[in-house]
């Protein structure tokens, strides 16, 4: 018999971890307490008996027993909140409940209900959960990353986030530590990245949130937001420290204004493993579904001529993609640039606007010559103008204008597309720049569409459309489980289109109505495709620094399940 005082954990891979608290104080640790499952003997060992009520559960009988508590709660905020706090006691039953619900409840622990969370949290905060670094205080950086805990091979991923450009509210200052947690639960829930090997962190650089600024219970830094040359010294403090003290780990930037996005992925991707969500995440899933809808129609992404309608971070990364693809169908790279019209809050962007176009989109600048006397009302070219001349196949929204595809740009874009893909992008629904139904009718049932909010099935004729969401969970967190896996050094952009071609591989077949891209219900298996691709996509460039010889079960096993691992007692 194996002493009392020294139980263990026996994880999946053999390990064993002893068990060092007992009683209430293990119960308080989320990753051990298991609450009514824990087993009579398990009880008697771990110092928990009389302090649970007599009768045992399975796992499954909890769950069972959750979701009701689940679907009692009156509104999506409480029950992001009830969530929340079955996270911080039991986060084994935790990930269980979302796994087996994940299509019901990733709106509710991710986009959209978690920005109600985060512009509360300061009046909801109960527990904290990530590392917290202040702008004021950039010498306690490292010893707050050392309280964390994990050692420099005990990290997969990094999620950070400096609060500025939070889902469609802005600065929310100290809550966007929320973002990065929900986006964690994300990665664990679809691709089995372990909780426990993640680091959820909030760069707290002041804000410019004045409600925040005003309200007595915030809890962040109280001053106007840093930038300029003390905010790089610090970013840059943190890129160095990450990589020196978790250097196998995925550094994922998470809600950055348009402004530093570009700019802080550009400056890192070559020196460390990076990966920006907002641009490379949303820009593989719109490729995804591009993919999809041009394979079903018969034709190449190279014959496309794209009109992007919101060039900010997300409507150019989702350009780039599309462009690289082109490139590597056989386009030259001004062939590929050539075929794209991307419209900003003056219109198209054109060469002639000089200084006023961002480094990012000035490729995609038209020349002044081609489009002259396009505009129809006054100085600049809007998107009725765009299609009427560019004669677009595919039209992408991510402006954040509601209803700014109307029926006679749509009905326009149909003259001259037999099949035209028309992606309103923007979130939340109310912002959607049209309804898929009006699509489907405007275009006599011929769009193919993805959205980025979910939208019910439309009915055409005989035909029910189902619209695919363009969710960005599609992508990234089997693009962690693969950085994971193969310890790349890097994120290519060739990863970032294996991803996207992985996923366009996962949608049902030409299947009339059929969904341009798989249903987040599969989160886990198509996780696991991405992972997969994108593994192999990082060996050929020779940026896997793990050698993969049985890539299929070296990707299956690195996938954590949310079970109860074996107590130990003999």
């Amino acid at each position: 018999m194996t002493d009392a005082k020294n139980p263990r954990l026996r994880l999946d891979n053999g390990d064993e971890l002893p068990i060092k608290v007992r009683g209430y104080q293990l119960m308080s640790r989320p990753m051990l307490n298991r609450g009514t499952a824990f087993t009579h003997d398990e009880r008697r060992t771990l110092g928990l008996t009389g302090l649970l009520p007599p009768g045992s559960n399975t796992l499954e009988s909890q769950v069972r027993r959750v979701y009701a508590q689940y679907q009692a709660q009156g509104d999506d905020l409480s029950k992001n909140v009830f969530l929340t706090n079955m996270r911080d006691r039991n986060e084994v039953l935790f990930y269980k409940v979302l796994a087996e619900h994940i299509e019901e409840m990733l709106p509710i622990v991710y986009t959209p209900t978690i920005g109600q969370a985060i512009e509360q949290y300061s009046d909801w905060y109960s527990r904290p959960r990530g590392v917290y670094l202040s702008i004021d205080r950039p010498e306690e950086m490292e010893e707050s990353l050392n309280n964390y805990g994990l050692g420099s091979d005990e990290v997969d991923l990094v999620v950070v986030t400096d609060s500025e450009g939070i889902l469609g509210i802005g600065d929310q200052g100290v809550g966007g530590v929320a973002i990065t947690t929900g986006k964690l639960a994300v990665y664990t829930a679809a691709a089995g990245i372990h909780p426990r090997r993640c680091i959820p962190i909030v760069l707290d650089v002041g804000t410019d949130n004045l409600r925040l600024l005003n309200n007595d219970n915030y809890l962040g830094e109280r001053h106007a937001r840093v930038r300029g040359e003390r905010y790089d010294e610090f970013l840059d403090q943190f890129v160095q420290l990450v990589k020196r003290m978790f250097p196998n780990a995925l550094l994922h930037w998470e809600d950055f204004a348009a402004s530093n996005a570009h700019r802080l992925l550009v400056k890192y991707r070559d020196e460390c493993c990076t990966f920006n969500d907002d641009i490379q995440g949303t820009a593989a899933v719109v490729l995804a579904a591009a993919i999809s809808g041009v394979q079903r129609i018969g034709e190449q992404m190279r014959d496309q001529r794209v009109v992007v309608y919101g060039a900010g971070s997300a409507g150019v990364g989702i350009a780039d993609a599309m462009r690289d693809t082109m490139i590597a169908e056989g386009l030259s790279a001004e062939e590929a640039n050539s075929r794209f019209y991307c419209l900003g809050s003056r219109g198209l962007i054109t060469e002639g606007m000089g200084a006023r176009v961002r480094d990012f989109q000035r490729p995609y600048a038209r020349p002044d010559d081609e489009v002259a006397g396009w505009a129809s009302r006054g100085k600049s070219i809007g998107l009725l103008d765009v299609v009427k001349h560019a004669k677009p196949t595919i039209l992408i929204g991510t402006s954040a204008q509601a209803g700014a595809f109307t029926e006679e740009i749509v009905r326009e874009m149909a003259k001259h597309a037999p099949r035209p893909l028309i992606f309103p992008l923007s979130n939340p629904t109310v912002r959607s720049e049209a309804r898929p139904v009006d699509l489907i009718t405007w275009t006599d049932g011929r769009a193919l569409i993805a959205t980025g909010s979910p939208f019910s099935p439309v009915r055409y004729g005989e035909v029910d459309h189902h619209i695919a969401q363009a969710n960005n969970a599609l992508v990234f967190p089997g693009l962690g489980l693969a950085v994971a896996v193969c310890k790349a050094s890097r994120v290519s952009d060739l990863m970032i289109l294996a991803s996207a071609q992985a996923v366009a591989d996962m949608a049902v077949g030409n299947i009339p109505g059929a969904p341009l891209l798989p249903a987040v219900n599969q989160l886990r298996t198509v996780s696991a495709a991405v992972a997969l691709s994108v593994c192999q996509a990082a060996e050929r460039e020779g940026l896997a620094q793990v050698e993969l010889q049985d890539p299929v079960q070296q990707v299956f096993a690195s996938m954590w399940r949310p079970e109860y691992a074996q107590v130990v007692l003999d």
